[in-house]
C-alpha cells in the first residue's frame, strides 16, 4: 500500500508502530501535491517546511512524545493566518500579506504534530460555492461525468481543500463554513467535510466573512478522520469573544457504531420542487440504512426553511461589508495610487483588489444596513433568523438528529453557472438554514448520481452533541461503503 492510500488514523497507527517514518510520509505527498497541480488546489505549496516539520516528527516519536497528529500532512484553507507564510483568502487586495501570527486552529494542529504541505485555493474571501471567484484561479474537481470530459467545479468555498483530500495530496485539510463552504465541497468530490457547532472552534486569525456565521472545520477522507481532527482544532480560545469554553470530548470514541433507539428526522421541506431523482435516491438509501440500523425515522417540519436562503443573503453580505471595510491598502495587501488623495487611494485599491463577486456581496451589504433600509431587511433577516432556530429546537423535542440531502446536484461543470449568481446561490439550500442555528452537520459520500459523481448525505444534530452527528455518519459512512476513486487517480 502506498503511503497516500492510508487513512488519518492508518497512519497513526504506521507511524506508532515504525512501519512508516513521518519524513516517508510526506515525501509522499510532498510528490503528490506536485502532481496534482493540474487541479490548482493549492494556491502556495510549502515542501520544505513540511520535510522540517517531518524531521521534527521523527525525532519526537523516537522519544515517545508523539503528539495526536504528529506527522500527518494537511493541507490549509488560505482564510487561515501562518505565521511566516504567504496568507491572501484568494484575493489580489491581500497581495504580499505574511503574518506575524499563527491562527488558534493551525497553531493547535501543530502543537500537535501536523505537518503543513501548503496552503489551499478557495474562493476569494469565501464567497462562493463553486471556486470559480478565486484570484488565482478555478479549482478543478478530481471527479468527471462519465462519458464527459468537462472540468468540473469542486465546490465552494473551500474547494481546495475538497480537492486536495479527495485527490489524496492530503491527508486532511482546514476549512470554513459560512453558508455550506465545507459540506457542499465534500458531497462534490465524493469526501468527508463536518462543520462543528458555532463556538466549538476559534476563528481568531481566520480571516472573516460573516462573523456570526463562519465555522472552522475539518475535511477527510473517513468520519473516524474527521473525528480525530475535530479534537485537536476544538476548543475554547479566549482571544475569540464567540469561542465557547466547554470541554472537548474524545470524538474517535464516539463512533460506537451502535444507533438503537436513535430518533432520526426527516425535514419534509427538504424536498425541494426540481431536485433530480438520484438525489432524493441517495436520501432514501440513507433512511433505509439507518432504519436497517435500529433508527426510528420520524418525519419532521422546518416551516421557516423557505426563507433560510434570502435570510442568508442579507446577513451575510451584511457582515461581509463591515468586516472587508478595514482592506483600504494603508497597513497592509495591495495598494494603488498612493500618490492620490486618500479617498482616492481607497478606491482604486478596492476596485483593483477585489473581484466581481466580492463587490456584489459588499454592496449588498452595505444597501442592507443603510439608513431607510436597516430595519426592511437586515432586522428581518435577523428576526427570520430567530424562527430558524426556534424551528431546529421544536424538531430536537422530537429527534435525535436530522437526515437531509447536502447539496441539490452533483458537481456542476466549471463556467456552467458563473453568469447566474442566483442559480449558484440555491447550491446553498440544505446547508444554509444549519449556519443560521450554528448546528453541527457532517456531509458524508452516500452514492453516485446517474452520472457516476458523488452525492453527500448530511447529518445535522443539537448544538455541541457533535458525537452523535459523527456516530450517525459512522454508520451511514459504513453501510454506503464508498470507495470509488476520482478520475484523476482511477485514470
Amino acid at each position: 500500500m502506498k503511503p497516500t492510500d492510508l487513512t488519518r488514523a492508518g497512519a497513526r497507527d504506521a507511524l506508532a508502530k515504525k512501519r512508516l517514518s513521518a519524513k516517508a510520509l510526506v515525501e509522499a505527498y510532498v510528490a503528490a501535491v506536485a502532481a496534482a497541480r493540474p487541479l490548482n488546489a493549492f494556491i502556495q505549496e510549502t515542501p520544505e517546511r513540511a520535510l522540517e516539520m517531518a524531521t521534527a516528527s521523527d525525532t519526537r516519536i523516537a522519544k515517545g512524545e508523539a503528539g495526536p497528529l504528529e506527522g500527518i500532512p494537511l493541507a490549509i484553507k488560505d482564510l487561515y493566518c501562518t505565521k511566516g507564510v504567504r496568507t491572501t483568502a484568494g484575493s489580489r487586495i491581500l497581495e504580499g500579506f505574511e503574518p506575524t501570527y499563527e491562527s488558534t486552529v493551525s497553531g493547535q494542529l501543530w502543537r500537535d504534530g501536523a505537518v503543513l504541505l501548503g496552503k489551499s485555493n478557495l474562493d476569494e474571501f469565501a464567497m462562493g460555492s463553486s471556486n470559480m471567484t478565486s484570484a488565482f484561479g478555478p479549482v478543478e474537481n478530481p471527479w468527471k461525468r462519465q462519458g464527459d470530459n468537462r472540468k468540473l467545479v469542486p465546490g465552494g468555498s473551500s474547494g481546495g481543500s475538497a480537492a486536495a483530500v479527495a485527490a489524496r495530496c492530503a491527508l486532511g485539510a482546514t476549512g470554513t463554513d459560512t453558508g455550506g463552504s465545507i459540506r457542499q465541497p465534500a458531497s462534490f468530490t465524493g469526501i468527508v467535510g463536518l462543520k462543528p457547532t458555532y463556538g466549538r472552534c476559534s476563528r481568531w486569525g481566520v480571516v472573516a466573512f460573516a462573523s456570526s456565521l463562519d465555522h472552522p472545520g475539518p475535511f477527510a477522507r473517513t468520519v473516524r478522520d474527521s473525528a480525530i481532527l475535530l479534537r485537536s482544532m476544538a476548543g475554547h480560545d479566549p482571544k475569540d469573544s464567540t469561542s465557547v469554553d466547554r470541554a472537548v470530548p474524545d470524538y474517535e470514541a464516539a463512533l460506537t457504531g451502535n444507533l438503537r433507539g436513535l430518533r432520526i428526522g426527516v425535514p419534509r421541506e427538504y424536498r425541494v420542487d426540481g431536485m433530480p431523482e438520484a438525489v432524493d435516491r441517495v436520501w432514501q438509501q440513507g433512511i433505509d440504512w439507518l432504519k436497517a440500523a435500529g433508527c426510528e425515522i420520524v418525519e419532521v417540519s422546518l416551516p421557516h426553511t423557505r426563507y433560510a436562503l434570502p435570510a442568508y443573503y442579507v446577513i451575510a453580505p451584511a457582515e461581509a461589508s463591515s468586516n472587508l471595510a478595514r482592506y483600504d491598502g494603508v497597513r497592509y495587501g495591495l495598494r494603488v495610487g498612493g500618490d492620490q488623495p486618500l479617498a482616492e487611494m481607497y478606491e482604486a485599491t478596492r476596485a483593483a483588489g477585489f473581484g466581481d463577486e466580492v463587490k456584489r456581496r459588499v454592496l449588498i451589504g452595505t444597501y442592507v444596513l443603510s439608513a431607510g433600509y436597516y430595519d426592511a431587511y437586515y432586522n428581518k433577516a435577523r428576526k427570520v433568523r430567530t424562527l430558524i432556530a426556534n424551528d431546529f429546537k421544536a424538531a430536537w423535542e422530537k429527534v435525535d438528529a436530522i437526515l437531509a440531502p447536502t447539496a441539490p446536484s452533483a458537481a456542476f461543470a466549471i463556467g456552467e453557472k458563473m453568469d447566474d449568481p442566483l442559480a449558484m446561490y440555491l447550491n446553498d439550500v440544505f446547508t444554509v438554514p444549519a449556519n443560521l442555528a450554528g448546528l453541527p452537520a457532517i456531509s458524508i459520500p452516500g452514492g453516485l448520481s446517474s452520472d457516476g459523481l458523488p452525492l453527500g448525505l448530511q447529518v445535522i444534530g443539537r448544538a455541541f452533541d457533535e458525537e452523535t452527528v459523527l456516530k450517525v455518519a459512522g454508520v451511514l459512512e459504513e453501510a454506503a461503503g464508498f470507495d470509488a476513486l476520482p478520475d484523476f487517480l482511477a485514470g
